[in-house]
């Protein structure tokens, strides 16, 4: 087979350059000339990188390990899924492997100390924010961090609320609500015609969401109550609080849930993350019991941390 010509014209666009023209592809002369280059400077921090490798073998494989990641990173361009490898590369080399001992432990059992019940909103991560590590805290994630009253019957959240106190026996329960949730917002967009009646959307169809937020109607109520004479953003900022309060309130209809806060075994608190001015606001509900044998509800130990 003949060989096709090879030959080099000054390119149009950039005069002081020249292509290579083999066949019907062009090739950039430039890029040619600066291979051996590129070469020999890959090849030069492999050099330093190994020399630095002797006198600290774990910062060798920390400066290849992230070379690696670069490389596939770059190589993996928009694909969501290439990312994701990469990042579990990452935790697999930088978290797990110098963990072993603890992942270990952790694949026997667990034995958190909080549970935490927050919402799904994609920008509101409890491990993140609160730095929680495997192991400490059980969780529970849905629309608003709404915890239904036992009434309400089966639902994830009451199962995972019995098996982190009855199994887990966790010391803390956290609800943590947050600044410009839509569920919240879906739930103070709704109509309701009588006191007694379900709410209704304002949306054409009421769907799943709005049927789980009415769950939460009892903290609209008292929202339009307290703040019904503020603009909507200000409604709603204030009802992403008092769901909280109300969900605090039904955790305790769960009858094993008031039997161990009574016997001073759990405690159950509230949280609010607002991402705005990345500040997070907490405070404990207690139970007191009055001399007739009711009980009440105060919130104490309150603290804003900025």
């Amino acid at each position: 087979m003949a060989t096709a010509p090879v030959r080099t014209t000054p390119n149009s666009l950039v005069p002081s350059q020249h292509v290579a023209e083999i066949g019907c592809t062009s090739v950039k002369l430039s890029m040619i000339r600066r291979s051996p280059l590129m070469i020999s400077s890959c090849m030069k921090r492999l050099s330093m990188a190994l020399v630095k490798g002797v006198r600290d073998p774990a910062a060798l494989v920390q400066e290849l390990d992230e070379d690696d990641i670069q490389t596939r990173e770059s190589s993996c361009g928009d694909d969501a899924f290439g990312d994701l490898k990469n990042r579990f590369s990452r935790f697999k080399r930088q978290i797990y492997l110098a963990n072993r001992e603890q992942y270990s432990c952790l694949a026997e059992a667990q034995s958190p100390k909080f549970m935490v019940i927050a919402c799904a909103d994609s920008r509101v991560c409890p491990s993140t924010i609160l730095g929680f590590q495997p192991g400490e805290a059980f969780t529970v994630r849905n629309v608003a961090n709404i915890v239904p009253p036992f009434q309400h019957g089966p639902s994830e959240t009451s199962a995972a609320l019995e098996f982190a106190v009855n199994s887990l026996e966790v010391g803390n329960i956290l609800v943590v609500g947050h600044s410009r949730c839509g569920g919240i917002r879906a739930l103070m967009s709704t109509q309701e015609e009588k006191d007694d009646s379900p709410l209704i959307s304002s949306e054409a169809d009421q769907g799943f969401i709005g049927k789980w937020v009415s769950v939460a109607k009892s903290a609209r109520q008292s929202t339009k109550a307290a703040a019904g004479d503020q603009c909507f953003d200000r409604q709603c900022e204030h009802c992403e609080k008092e769901s909280v309060n109300w969900s605090l309130k039904n955790l305790l209809s769960y009858p094993w849930v008031k039997e161990r806060v009574l016997g001073g075994k759990l405690a159950i608190h509230g949280g609010y993350y607002d991402f705005v001015n990345c500040s997070f606001e907490k405070w404990t509900l207690a139970l007191l019991e009055e001399k007739d044998g009711a009980f009440k509800c105060e919130l104490k130990d309150q603290a804003v941390w900025s």
